[in-house]
Parts: structure tokens; C-alpha cells; sequence
């Protein structure tokens, strides 16, 4: 429905003057609404880390464990491998032709 303003601007919903302070509130609504959310995810986490339901959960040795002896292997397969990687490197570089 068109309808006319005091000063001769015909007003309809397509008229961008008409939903300025509506996007406006629709800025300020979704900035809020990005903000609960956050907060909701912040204080959910705060809330598993005060109260852990499963008592495995966060198990920091096993994994430290874990991963040192996994580094631990690679670097000493590397030093038992590494010539044999270095002359497959060079027989690969040599093979190219300029």
C-alpha cells in the first residue's frame, strides 16, 4: 500500500527511507543476538570444565605420553633411513632434465 508523506515522497516498501531505523534495529538485534550466543557457548564451556561428567575426560599424561613416544620414533627411524632418503633425493634431482 503506497501512501503520501507531507513532503510528496510516496512511501511503500520498497521506499529505502522508510526501513532505515528498521535495518538499523535489525543491526542491533542480530549484534545481540551474535553476543547470547557467544555468551551461551562461554559459559557452557566454563560449566563442562568446572563439572567434567566422564572421569577420563582430559586424561593429559597418557596423551603427552603418547606423543613423545610417537616424536621419539619418527626421529629415530629417520636417522636409520635418512642416507637412503638422501640418495633417492639425488638420484630424483639428477634424473631432471633442464
Amino acid at each position: 500500500m503506497e501512501a503520501l508523506r507531507g513532503d510528496g515522497v510516496m512511501m511503500n516498501r520498497s521506499n529505502p527511507s522508510r526501513n532505515r531505523g528498521s535495518t538499523w534495529a535489525a543491526g542491533w538485534a542480530a549484534a545481540i543476538a551474535v553476543a547470547a550466543g557467544w555468551w551461551h557457548t562461554l559459559v557452557q564451556r566454563f560449566r563442562t570444565a568446572l563439572m567434567p561428567g566422564d572421569p577420563e575426560r582430559g586424561d593429559v599424561p597418557g596423551w603427552v605420553m603418547i606423543t613423545l613416544m610417537s616424536a621419539i620414533l619418527v626421529a629415530g627411524l629417520l636417522v636409520l633411513v635418512q642416507p637412503a632418503l638422501e640418495r633417492l633425493f639425488e638420484s630424483a634431482i639428477e634424473q631432471v632434465q633442464p
